[in-house]
């Protein structure tokens, strides 16, 4: 739901490069000398190249932040462009760059550890379809044994070759519509609201991606707030960063009940997107005035929770898996011994 490759910067090279800036800008190096010097330590080409027209609309008079826009439509994220503006305004660019390439460290972990979670429950899937796929291969081959009775039945009329290529065509091709429909929604906000709202009400997996977008929410906000960035663009830049369509179709409600004179806690309880435990944290923090610093601690703790929930999202694939390939197995076991009870009535009738 966030940067993949292509025509966007690969979340690895901008960690980098939010690192190697920052660092450089805060050892005193000018700015268009640091972003230059970190463009070299790339190794990602295209990053390269966007970044010498970065220098270049600098050595023409421009803003960072303005160059970095209009660089590459798309080509960075829009946290990391706003929190760019923000840092150069205030003149926090060097901690703002750190926070940032932690940030897609952070996230880089996260995405690595989702990818080796759901490992074995896709090989799993994968050797289902494939061990169905030679049944039905080899009930092919029974079949054209002379005298030996038609089996196609058991396997949805699928026999053969040809049918084994059926199967693993409509198997792999229907796996492969949902990924495809899945990054193609996103791509429309209205699809990524609906979407994301959906997955949120799903047992387990909601909870799992309702704490990741807190515990990024919750970062964003603290640090949009350290900068000293208005509450419209704070609000707007933190529920963005939680990549989930949900949360940021919630912006305008959350920001017009602010705006009337609501708390932080009554807004954000209205939205029905965070849990009770989170407002009440959130309402004791605004008593004392420390909302920013206490989301910024809830922050690792939520990302804790997603963690643990990630855990239980792949067990539950791992367990459903295992029910779809032991359904196979009951229903084949079923369909021969009717079969084979029914030959034997068959043979007894004469």
């Amino acid at each position: 739901m966030e940067l993949l490759f292509g025509s966007h910067i690969p979340l690895k090279t901008l960690a980098m490069l939010c690192r190697q800036f920052g660092i450089m800008l805060d050892s005193g190096i000018p700015i268009r000398k640091a972003l230059k010097v970190a463009a070299k330590k790339i190794g990602h080409p295209p990053t390269r190249t966007v970044l010498e027209h970065v220098c270049e609309r600098i050595d023409e008079g421009s803003d960072v932040t303005s160059a970095l826009r209009e660089a590459r439509s798309g080509f960075f994220p829009d946290l990391f462009l706003d929190m760019v503006g923000v840092s150069e305004e205030s003149g926090a660019m060097p901690e703002v760059l750190k926070h940032l390439a932690d940030h897609y460290d952070n996230t880089i972990r996260l995405r690595k550890e989702f990818l080796q979670s759901i490992t074995w429950p896709a090989f799993q899937l994968i050797a289902a379809i494939v061990v169905i796929a030679i049944l039905i291969l080899v009930l092919g081959m029974v079949g054209t044994t002379p005298g030996a009775p038609d089996m196609s039945f058991l396997v949805f009329g699928l026999s053969g070759p040809g049918g084994a290529l059926i199967w693993l065509g409509l198997s792999f091709g229907s796996i492969a519509g949902v990924i495809v429909l899945y990054r193609i929604i996103p791509k429309f906000f209205a699809g990524r609201r609906v979407l994301d709202g959906l997955l949120l009400k799903v047992p387990v997996l909601g909870n799992c991606l309702r704490c990741f977008a807190i515990a990024r929410f919750s970062w964003a906000f603290y640090l949009t707030q350290q900068t000293g960035m208005p509450i419209k663009p704070s609000l707007d830049s933190s529920l963005r960063a939680t990549g989930n369509g949900a949360f940021m179709e919630a912006y305008p409600d959350i920001l017009t009940r602010i705006l009337e004179g609501g708390t932080l806690t009554d807004s954000f309880a209205a939205s029905g997107l965070f849990p009770e435990d989170f407002m009440e944290m959130v309402s004791v923090a605004e008593e004392s005035g420390t909302v920013p610093e206490a989301l910024h601690r809830l922050s690792p703790q939520f990302e804790e929770a997603a963690r643990r929930s990630l855990k239980a999202v792949t067990s539950a694939g791992s367990v459903l898996v295992w029910l779809i390939v032991a359904g196979f197995i009951i229903f084949f076991v079923f369909r021969f011994a009717l079969w084979y009870v029914d030959q034997i009535n068959n043979a007894l009738a004469f």
